[in-house]
């Protein structure tokens, strides 16, 4: 068994006391039982796919490439042409 400090804000130490009262249980008990809600709570969540990841990242308007990544030698001379014509 595990020993632990905890340091809880006034909020959170008033909500703690207000569960311990309305329940009948010590701290140890309230604290346990929230700590395996937590636990099935965040089993539930589904992880998220990597379609999703890259969806929520910024990767700006993008479309500037020349070519793709697999022809990097064809883009590299469409890019040499582009700036020897200036």
């Amino acid at each position: 068994m595990g020993i632990r400090t905890v340091r809880l804000d006034d909020e959170t130490e008033k909500v703690l006391k207000q569960v311990t009262q309305k329940t009948g249980w010590s701290v140890s008990s309230a604290l346990k039982r929230g700590v395996l809600v937590l636990r099935d709570e965040v089993g539930r969540r589904a992880p998220q796919s990597p379609f999703e990841i890259y969806r929520s990242l910024d990767l700006g308007p993008g479309g500037y490439a020349l070519a793709p990544s697999t022809e990097t030698r064809r883009g590299m001379q469409i890019a040499l042409r582009k700036k020897s014509r200036r």
